[in-house]
């Protein structure tokens, strides 16, 4: 038997999980680290943690497994995308990662969208607007207000990808991490050197570009003592987070859709067809299956949306199997009473970091059942936002995919499939990125031949879930009202912003 070793590098902790090749989870671990906010709106982690983690993590899995380290035939990794690590010539760490959540560069990402000749002229080069999480913006900001740091720099690198140096000692990165970079010629998968040289950039500063299946090297000797491992292990590049959670959901295919309801909601749809959004509402990056992208709306509140008003509207004083009870008594509709998730600004469709949250249509004949729902319908109608622009691009819609906490509720479940309009599926797999960053490693060792034949063996639909018409139409109403809403109340929002 031979294993797989997915690895995850997120922002609360790295988590491991440990596969046979039938996908069966032998083992799993997760370790964390601190988050530092050393002011208002930054977001900083120290790169040696991830690593001091990663090694943790690993040795415990190896441990927990009682398996033999040389029947681990490939590694890979999943992580969070944007963020910073600025290497020396020494590739030691000069300061703190500048993480995805960081929110210091809104200036630096105005200069990116002037210099580049336009927010047109910019999509047309990265096939994506400058926002305050995209590396660009963080690079222009350390050259700016760390000369001296920015001086030193000899590699900025991905936190997967500085794990996986770690590991191996060899220096990448790939092309789904690259394309957040906001430096990436999504269709051409390579930087962009005329915009490069537009900002400013020092093009020595960034890796080599490779695909996520690609085989970067082996596990390096001294490593692999420390932390039980095989110096023959192969090392795989991996893939960005969320190209990692479409591979784990078995996004590999022109068609389907995953709906992932976590903290924050996000909607991806592979494509093989390299075409941005014009505007910029929507991100269009390189996939980690070959030759392929995925384009993804992101809002920034929904399953935390549900988590605000259990604990803090509610003050803790139901579980959210009796919220769900509330909810399920009010008929679709919440007779009236619409949200807007957006309470800490929104991403898709709007980009507006000044958006709130609002409950619009409140009488008195609603009560907290009804402000349960509207909040569930609120933060549907915002995926359906997403839905509706992935097919503006052109994708057909043949399957729904859903998973993420808010996929647990049977009630979400059914508002979700009545407002998509659309019957979703759940799966008998539901593990996240680092189950996508094994099925890497197995697709780049040739323990399986692509993506489809690794999910289609392992990913099974577990429970469908079909549109009831009759709410599929009234919720079509509501929707209408719930977009006129954040038309009608952006120039309030901006207006309250600077009250």
């Amino acid at each position: 038997m031979e294993y797989l070793l997915g690895l995850d590098v997120g922002t609360s902790g790295v988590k491991a999980l440990l596969t046979s090749q039938t996908g069966e989870i032998i083992a799993e671990g997760t370790e964390s680290y601190p988050l530092a906010t050393p002011q208002s709106g930054w977001a900083e982690q120290n790169p040696k943690d991830w690593w001091e983690a990663t090694k943790k993590v690993i040795k415990q899995l190896i441990n927990d497994s009682d398996i033999d380290a040389k029947q681990i035939k490939g590694i890979s990794f999943s992580g969070q995308m944007h963020s910073s690590v600025f290497l020396n010539d020494e590739m030691e760490v000069i300061r703190p990662a500048i993480l995805w959540s960081d929110t210091r560069t809104t200036k630096q990402c105005r200069e990116i969208e002037e210099k580049a000749g336009g927010l047109e002229e910019l999509i047309g080069h990265v096939s994506n607007p400058a926002l305050e999480g995209f590396t660009a913006p963080k690079i222009l900001w350390l050259k700016e207000n760390e000369p001296s740091n920015y001086e030193e720099v000899n590699y900025v690198l991905m936190p997967k990808d500085y794990i996986r140096y770690k590991l191996t000692g060899e220096i990448h990165t790939e092309v789904s991490d690259a394309a957040g970079t906001l430096l990436l010629d999504v269709g051409a998968k390579d930087w962009d050197l005329e915009l490069v040289d537009k900002l400013e950039i020092d093009p020595d500063i960034l890796p080599p570009v490779i695909n996520s299946i690609d085989i970067v090297g082996q596990v390096q000797e001294d490593v692999a003592q420390e932390i039980g491992l095989s110096s023959q292990t192969s090392v795989v590049a991996g893939g960005a987070d969320n190209a990692c959670g479409a591979v784990g959901s078995g996004i590999v295919e022109e068609g389907r859709v995953m709906v992932s309801i976590g903290s924050s909601g996000t909607v991806v749809a592979q494509t093989n067809n390299p075409s941005a959004d014009e505007e910029g509402r929507m991100h269009l990056f390189n996939h980690a299956q070959p030759n392929s992208w995925y384009l993804m709306g992101v809002m920034l509140s929904a399953g935390m949306s549900y988590r605000w008003l259990k604990e803090d509207l509610y003050n803790d004083q139901f579980e959210y199997d009796k919220l769900n009870q509330l909810a399920a008594d009010v008929d679709p509709g919440s007779e009236g009473l619409i949200f807007l998730p957006y309470l800490y600004g929104e991403r898709t469709p709007h980009a507006d970091a000044n958006a709130r949250g609002v409950y619009f249509g409140i009488s008195g004949k609603h009560s907290q059942g009804h402000f349960v729902r509207s909040l569930l319908e609120g933060v549907s109608f915002g995926l359906k936002d997403s839905l509706e622009l992935i097919k503006e691009q052109g994708v057909e819609i043949d399957e729904v995919r859903v998973i993420g906490g808010g996929a647990k509720s049977d009630l979400w479940q059914q508002i979700l499939a009545d407002i998509l309009g659309e019957e979703i599926s759940l799966l008998n797999i539901e593990e996240g990125p680092a189950f996508g960053a094994a099925l890497i490693a197995g697709v780049g060792v040739g323990i399986y031949d692509d993506f489809a034949e690794a999910t289609s063996n392992i990913l099974k639909i577990e429970k469908t879930v079909a549109p009831i018409s009759e709410n599929s139409d009234n919720y079509e109403k509501y929707y209408n009202l719930y977009k006129q809403l954040y038309t009608s109340l952006k120039d309030d929002f901006k207006d309250l912003a600077q009250v």
